[in-house]
């Protein structure tokens, strides 16, 4: 068939690996087509937009405040060696969107407890905006976590950084679980480099200073010792 031919043409192509890894073939990659639609599977009965509702500003809540190392003051469009169109952070890391969050008919994030130390969300204080270069406001907007957190989305899709990540522009997240890719500043999944699924780093270790912080430490080695988490 057509699809099975260009799956294994994909395979064919080299030079698709993340920032920060040598070997492209130990990586597995493989591209793939470009950005697919934001669109999350519905919820059966689910109507359509609900409006901004459990985004943007959600809550009267008591949100804690955050220190300034922790919020995500700054989102920009990006374009990367092998992967094309990103959002960073302030600190020029990639951002990423996660499949098993819902986008309807209300905004859910769903990555928490351990996930959430290996996919630190994007948040902010209430009442701030992060400076937007490339990324259109309009499709800017917050969550609010369990703990009362504000977590930035576009196109009403959370976002996140990825421990894996150890320097500004890497993307070694990508296809994590099948489940974690790049978004563009769309808020589309990102599928212009497509390496072979892998496994997500351990999650830091609760007491500083334990080897397992890092999950294997210096860039290039987390990804492939890999770990049993499936988030």
């Amino acid at each position: 068939m057509v699809v099975g031919a260009a799956i294994a043409a994909a395979f064919a192509v080299t030079g698709c690996a993340p920032a920060g890894l040598d070997n492209a073939s130990d990586y597995g990659a493989q591209p793939a087509a470009n950005a697919v639609d934001a669109t999350a599977t519905p919820t059966p009965g689910a109507e359509a937009e609900g409006d901004d509702a459990a985004e943007d500003d959600a809550a009267d809540t008591d949100a804690p405040e955050l220190s300034a190392d922790e919020v995500t003051s700054e989102l920009t469009a990006k374009e990367v060696k092998r992967m094309g169109e990103t959002v960073q952070n302030q600190d020029g890391f990639v951002l990423y969107r996660f499949d098993k969050d819902k986008v309807k008919p209300e905004v859910v994030s769903n990555c928490k407890g351990d996930c959430a130390k290996v996919w630190p969300p994007a948040v902010v204080n209430k009442g701030e905006k992060p400076k937007l270069k490339g990324v259109d406001a309009d499709l800017v907007g917050t969550v609010e976590r369990e703990d009362g957190t504000l977590q930035l989305t576009i196109d009403k899709w959370p976002v996140y950084t990825y421990i894996g990540d150890k320097k500004p522009g890497q993307w070694k997240g990508q296809n994590v679980g099948t489940t974690w890719f790049v978004v563009t500043p769309e808020g589309k999944k990102n599928l212009t480099c497509l390496p072979a699924p892998s496994k997500a780093v351990a999650p830091p270790a609760d007491d500083e200073g334990s080897d397992s912080d890092e999950s294997g430490g210096d860039a290039g080695s987390d990804d492939s010792a890999g770990s049993d988490y499936s988030y």
